[in-house]
């Protein structure tokens, strides 16, 4: 098999060093080209990527010279567009360790129409789920128990065999072609943050399936790139706050896109509401309250100036677009009329729910939900238009 991994690293030298050593050591057979992206680093990683050039023909390496970082919707694109020369690709992170005999297991299973995510072993910093294994190996390359790692594998794979399960994540092997064709990632969401689980459901939705093989496996010590970052001001186990203001701002992203918030099976397979033409009628409405609504609905009516919630809200989409006055006319498909002045917490989780409150109704016609009123003029859905991805 011939694959091109795909890196892009922010300040992250010393886990890169550790990652590209991983590789070079247990690819096997397989022809493998490893593609890296310096976001604009300051802690040497682009002198370490032209030393490595010159030393291996198969290592490639781009620079976002900065001063700002462009971030993982931007690099992984021009990697994968730009940069690989294999048909296969696959989206890794600087902070993996590629375990031996796992490229066997992705040439096993990859073919059109398929995308194959490896096992993650990592350490207890994030919670326990079905769809990894918990086990601690170190959480700095320094302290990585190699040796121990290994050991353990040999183990794992005596034992009863799991099947293969049917998720999506990092790291993920395809066919470049098809990530082509959906349009890569979306702009919406840079530097990074929900850019994975967009993508994740446009590919679920041009009928891609997924495997997780448990046959392959990193070790990740998880979320160096930002997250946990010490030079954004994180640690292990600690969220920085370059994190934190990423991941909410793209979650309110996600949620204009989608109209849901980010939803996946316990195998991190995606599960994907219907997108709905919903339109927000609110009476006695406050910037609070439009805070909370705005991202939920195709087009909001409201009684107030909106001027200052636009301007500060942190977004490409064109939010003068979304609102209008309460005497404009509603030409939504659903429409939502809420009074600000019995809105309560119950109503919100309605909100939060209608994607799959108006698939159950499956009938058109108006009813209370709450305090909510909801007239249903047509139930047509629009998830699928957002397989292919609209650059901003």
């Amino acid at each position: 098999m011939k694959i091109s991994f795909i890196i892009p690293s922010r300040n992250n030298l010393k886990y890169l060093k550790w990652c590209y050593d991983s590789i070079k050591k247990n690819q096997g057979n397989h022809e493998v080209e490893i593609c890296v992206a310096d976001d604009a680093s300051t802690d040497g990683t682009w002198t370490w990527c032209q030393e490595t050039m010159m030393k291996d023909s198969n290592f490639k390496a781009i620079r976002n010279d900065g001063p700002d970082r462009q971030g993982l919707v931007i690099l992984n694109d021009k990697l994968i567009n730009e940069t690989a020369s294999h048909d296969i690709c696959m989206v890794f992170h600087a902070d993996m360790y590629l375990c031996p005999e796992s490229l066997d297991a992705i040439a096993k299973h990859i073919k059109p129409k398929t995308i194959v995510s490896l096992t993650r072993i990592e350490p207890p910093l994030h919670p326990e789920g079905v769809e990894k294994i918990v086990e601690d190996f170190g959480v700095e390359p320094e302290e990585f128990k190699e040796d121990e790692l290994l050991r353990w594998l040999v183990g794992f794979k005596q034992g009863d065999k799991i099947p293969d399960t049917k998720g999506i994540f990092a790291p993920w092997a395809f066919y470049k072609k098809e990530f082509q064709a959906i349009g890569g990632h979306d702009v919406l969401f840079a530097p990074q943050s929900k850019e994975d689980s967009d993508i994740f459901n446009r590919f679920q939705l041009n009928d891609i399936d997924f495997i997780q093989t448990w046959e392959g496996f990193v070790y990740h010590m998880t979320s160096r790139g930002s997250r946990f970052n010490p030079y954004s001001g994180g640690a292990p186990g600690k969220n920085s706050e370059e994190w934190i203001g990423t991941t909410t701002k793209n979650m309110r992203n996600f949620i204009r896109k989608w109209g849901h918030a980010v939803s996946h099976d316990e195998f991190m397979k995606p599960i994907i509401p219907p997108k709905y033409d919903i339109g927000f009628i609110i009476k006695n409405a406050t910037l609070q309250l439009i805070e909370v609504l705005e991202p939920w609905c195709s087009s909001v009516y409201c009684d107030i100036d909106v001027t200052e919630y636009i301007k500060k809200e942190d977004t490409l989409y064109d939010l003068e677009d979304k609102f209008y006055t309460l005497d404009d006319v509603v030409d939504n498909e659903i429409k939502v009329e809420i009074n600000a002045r019995n809105f309560h917490q119950q109503d919100f989780q309605y909100i939060q729910q209608l994607s799959e409150i108006l698939k159950d109704s499956g009938a058109l016609g108006a009813f209370d939900l709450g305090n909510l009123m909801i007239t249903i003029n047509d139930l047509i859905t629009y998830e699928k238009e957002l397989i292919i991805c609209k650059k901003q």
